[in-house]
């Protein structure tokens, strides 16, 4: 009872390391081979975990081996070109000017099916809005529609906005992130003064506070 505790805790100890090793990317963002190694380093960590008469040590290196691997074509692959494209794969065009393209479908391993289910959930229904599209290294399909069906934008009216800037949760689940507060430029006293004009006397009455550098900041109130 006791080995298998101990085993399922390091493996969970190994795994985070590792992982903090490789990076932190969302599965949206993997290539075929990030996926491949994270299954395979899962696979070995269950097996470290529950085979408690199996080789604890071995399992480890194991996982490191993997991970330092994965590790290693990342370095490589930030650096080359033809690593990367290796490695990750190049984009594939399937369409271009209106037109679509069987070989990349192809290329892509792609039918007709697949390919329309995609593009209405990127909210083509109908394909004669479309000019490009691409097979992207991850797996997903970037689409560019025509200019005359592309949303209409400020620009198209030469309507001058004003630029967007990030918001920082200065109050989060009833509390004071001062942290954010500096990072917005911003001190408890400006935070406390905006709160009493919104008629909030405590910070554990707000479940978030997002504020920018400018001097606006929007409350959330905490509703039960």
């Amino acid at each position: 009872m006791l080995k298998g505790i101990l085993a399922t805790l390091a493996s969970i100890v190994l795994l985070f390391i590792l992982t903090k090793l490789m990076g932190n990317k969302q599965i949206a963002q993997m290539n075929l081979f990030d996926y491949v190694v994270g299954i395979t380093i899962g696979s070995i960590a269950a097996e470290m975990a529950t085979n408690l008469d199996g080789d604890t040590i071995g399992c480890a290196v194991a996982m490191t081996i993997f991970a330092l691997v994965a590790f290693g074509i990342s370095v490589a692959t930030n650096k080359s070109l033809r690593l990367r494209e290796f490695f990750a794969g190049r984009p594939i065009v399937l369409m271009r000017n209106g037109k679509l393209y069987r070989g990349g479908l192809k290329a892509a391993h792609l039918d007709l099916s697949e390919f329309l289910a995609v593009a209405r959930l990127a909210g083509y229904y109908d394909l004669s809005e479309v000019s490009g599209a691409i097979f992207e290294h991850n797996g997903s399909i970037s689409f560019l529609p025509f200019a005359q069906h592309r949303p209409y934008t400020p620009a198209d009216a030469s309507i001058a906005v004003k630029p967007q800037e990030i918001l920082y949760d200065v109050i989060l689940d009833g509390r004071i992130m001062d942290d954010a507060l500096h990072k917005a430029g911003k001190d408890r006293e400006w935070l406390k003064k905006h709160m009493r004009a919104e008629g909030y006397k405590d910070e554990r009455e707000i479940l978030l506070a997002l504020a920018g550098t400018d001097d606006t900041v929007t409350f959330f109130k905490n509703e039960p």
